[in-house]
């Protein structure tokens, strides 16, 4: 019941893993056929395409909102950090940044549908002995960051990315200049 709760809070976050996995099917010329970015439900939303003719590209749709959602949650609450530490400022529009970006960070992790799409498609194929040593610790990795997520290690990455990144960039270019 809380799972449904966090959903519906950070559904921003949502739509952007799910552009993730749009956004390299587009780049890998990988034909999509049905998109739900945002719904009420187990997925809250997926993106149904054509199967990748390599398994590289197969491995960079399943992680592709690692990529998108971490960068754009950086991008979306770096402005509000910077303000809150070089101007001491903190009014509305920081809060609703912090919150954007936090959003969006903390649904970066690739789901267990991607772990089970990168098996389908790399592991469970005719596929190079390298290819699978590369896809079976990813797929270790989603499943390890799904129950992650019972402890809350997906908003501990957002808070990271959205909190920590930011500062630390802040205080290193402080220090340098």
């Amino acid at each position: 019941m809380i799972g449904f709760f966090i959903t519906l809070l950070t559904f921003p976050g949502v739509i952007v893993h799910e552009l993730g996995h749009q956004f390299f099917c587009r780049l890998l010329r990988v034909p999509v056929l049905k998109v739900c970015y945002f719904r009420i439900g187990n997925p809250a939303g997926y993106v149904i395409h054509e199967p990748p003719r390599s398994p590289w590209a197969s491995l960079l749709i399943a992680i592709g909102p690692l990529f998108m959602n971490t960068i754009v949650g950086l991008v979306i609450a770096f402005p509000s950090v910077l303000g809150a530490l070089k101007f001491d400022s903190g009014d509305a529009l920081d809060i609703f940044l912090l919150w954007l970006g936090l959003s969006i960070a903390m649904h970066a992790f690739p789901s267990i549908g991607d772990a089970r799409s990168i098996w389908k498609s790399v592991v469970a194929q005719k596929n190079s002995i390298f290819v699978k040593m590369v896809a079976l610790p990813l797929i270790f990795l989603i499943y390890l960051g799904a129950a992650g997520s019972f402890f809350w290690l997906d908003a501990i990455y957002g808070i990271c990315v959205v909190l920590f990144v930011p500062s630390t960039i802040v205080h290193l270019l402080a220090s340098h200049g």
